[in-house]
C-alpha cells in the first residue's frame, strides 16, 4: 500500500488535496524529483535531436523524420509496453529504461566529441530514444497510483502536469543555451546527466508492491483483454473519446502555432516565440486547477466537459479578430482548457482501472493522447491551405461544440451510476 498516513492528515477541509500532504509522502516525494529531471532531460533531447537534424541537412524533410522516428514507437509499441507494465514492479521497470536513456545520451555524447554524430547515427539514436520513451510512459504511469493515496490522485498528476509543461519551456531554452555556451557535446552531455540523476532518485523511492493478477504466457491474450476492459466500460470510452477530442482540436491547434502566428498574426520568431510562452503559461496554470481537484471521477469528468465547451468556445472569435492581444488570450484559455482535459481524463481513468489493468488502459490513453494531435495537424493543415485557418478552426470548434453538448447527458448519466473499479 502507498504510504500515506501523513497525507491522508493533511488533506484540505473541503476534500482537496493538499501539496503538502503529498510531499510529506517520502516515496512521491522522490519520485516527484526523478520527473522534474527526466522531463528536462527529454525536452532537452528532442530539441537537440531537431536541432542536430537541421545543422547537418537543413532539410525540413529530414528534421520530420528524426521527429517522426522519436514518436513513432510511442504509437506502435506503446499498447505492447502496456502489457509489460501490467507484467513488471513498474518501479524496477523505470529502473532499466532510464538507465537506457542515460547510455543513449551518453553515446550521443561521445558521438558528438568524437565528430562522428551523422545523419544515420543521429537517426539510429531518435528511434532508441523513442522505444525506451514508449516503454518508460505507461510504466510511469503504473507507479504513481503505488505511491499516494487515491484521494491524492489528482493532486500528484496535476503537478506532474506542471512539470511537465514547464520542462516543454525550459528544456528547449535550456538546450539552445548549452549549444551557445557550449557545443552539441555539452548539451547532450547535461541531457544524460539529468537521465542518471533520474536514476539516482528513482532508485531511492520505496519498492511497494503492486496488486497483480497471475500474468499468462499469451502476451497477445493479456493485450485483449486490456482492450476488453475498455470495450465493456462505457465510462473508460467516454473519457478515451475526449481525449481524442482534445487531441484533435486543443493540442492541434497548440501544434500549429508556427501556422496560427504566421497567417493570422504575420508574425515573426518573436510572435511566435510570445505565444508560445503563454501556451505555456496556459498549460502550468492548468495544471494548478487540476491539482486541487477533489479525486472523484464524476467531479473531474465534470470539469473535463467544461473544458472542452470552453476550448472551443474561445477560438470561435477567430473567424473575425485577428490582433495579438486577442490571440494570445485565447491561447493562454485554450493551452489552459487543453491540460485541464488531458490531465483529468488521465486522472479519471487512474481512479477507474483496476491495478491488473492499469498499464494497458493507460498505453491505450497514451496512444490516442499522443497520436491525435499529428493526425489532427495533418488534417487541419491540409483543410487550411484551401479554405484558411480562420475558416477551418471554426469549423472544428463548432463540430467539438456539438459533440460536447452531445455527451453531456449521457456522460452525467453514467458517471452518476459509476464508482471506482466498479466496471473493471
Amino acid at each position: 500500500m502507498p504510504d500515506t498516513t501523513s497525507a491522508d492528515a493533511l488533506t484540505t477541509s473541503q476534500g482537496r488535496p493538499s501539496m503538502r500532504a503529498l510531499f510529506a509522502v517520502l516515496g512521491f516525494r522522490r519520485y516527484f524529483l526523478a520527473s522534474a529531471f527526466s522531463t528536462f532531460a527529454i525536452w532537452i533531447t528532442r530539441f537537440l535531436l531537431g536541432w542536430m537534424a537541421w545543422a547537418l541537412t537543413e532539410s525540413a524533410f529530414w528534421v520530420g523524420v528524426v521527429s517522426a522516428l522519436f514518436l513513432a514507437p510511442t504509437f506502435l509499441l506503446s499498447l505492447l509496453f502496456g502489457v509489460v507494465a501490467d507484467r513488471v514492479h513498474p518501479l524496477r521497470g523505470m529502473w532499466i529504461t532510464t538507465g537506457a536513456q542515460a547510455v543513449i545520451g551518453l553515446v550521443a555524447t561521445g558521438a558528438s566529441v568524437l565528430g562522428v554524430l551523422q545523419l544515420p547515427l543521429l537517426c539510429l539514436i531518435a528511434a532508441c530514444i523513442g522505444i525506451v520513451t514508449a516503454a518508460h510512459h505507461p510504466l510511469r504511469m503504473a507507479l504513481l497510483p503505488l505511491l499516494v493515496a487515491r484521494q491524492h490522485f489528482t493532486g500528484a498528476i496535476g503537478l506532474a502536469s506542471i512539470v511537465f509543461n514547464t520542462s516543454r519551456i525550459l528544456g528547449p531554452a535550456l538546450g539552445a543555451l548549452l549549444l551557445w555556451l557550449g557545443s552539441p557535446a555539452w548539451a547532450f552531455g547535461v541531457a544524460s546527466g539529468l537521465y542518471c540523476a533520474t536514476l539516482a532518485a528513482l532508485l531511492r523511492v520505496p519498492v511497494v508492491a503492486p496488486e497483480r493478477t497471475v500474468a499468462t504466457p499469451h502476451l497477445w491474450r493479456e493485450l485483449a483483454a486490456g482492450l476488453g476492459v475498455v470495450r465493456q466500460s462505457p465510462t473508460i470510452r467516454i473519457i478515451l473519446l475526449l481525449t481524442m477530442i482534445n487531441g484533435l482540436f486543443g493540442r492541434t491547434l497548440i501544434e500549429m502555432l508556427p501556422a496560427i502566428s504566421g497567417q493570422l498574426l504575420q508574425g515573426d520568431a518573436g510572435t511566435l516565440a510570445m505565444l508560445t510562452s503563454v501556451a505555456g503559461a496556459g498549460s502550468i496554470m492548468g495544471g494548478l486547477i487540476i491539482s486541487r481537484q477533489r479525486g472523484t471521477p464524476s467531479r473531474l469528468a465534470h470539469l473535463v466537459l467544461l473544458s472542452v465547451l470552453l476550448g472551443a468556445a474561445v477560438m470561435l472569435p477567430v473567424w473575425w479578430i485577428h490582433t495579438g492581444y486577442v490571440l494570445a488570450t485565447q491561447v493562454f484559455v485554450l493551452a489552459l482548457s487543453m491540460t485541464i482535459i488531458g490531465t483529468g481524463c488521465q486522472t479519471t481513468l487512474q481512479l477507474m482501472v483496476d491495478d491488473a489493468f492499469r498499464g494497458r488502459v493507460m498505453s491505450i490513453w497514451t496512444v490516442i493522447s499522443m497520436g491525435m494531435p499529428a493526425a489532427g495537424a495533418l488534417l487541419l493543415g491540409a483543410l487550411a491551405d484551401s479554405f484558411g485557418l480562420p475558416v477551418v478552426i471554426t469549423v472544428f470548434a463548432l463540430l467539438v461544440l456539438l459533440i460536447a453538448l452531445t455527451l453531456r447527458a449521457p456522460q452525467q448519466r453514467l458517471f452518476a451510476e459509476t464508482k471506482p473499479h466498479e466496471e473493471t
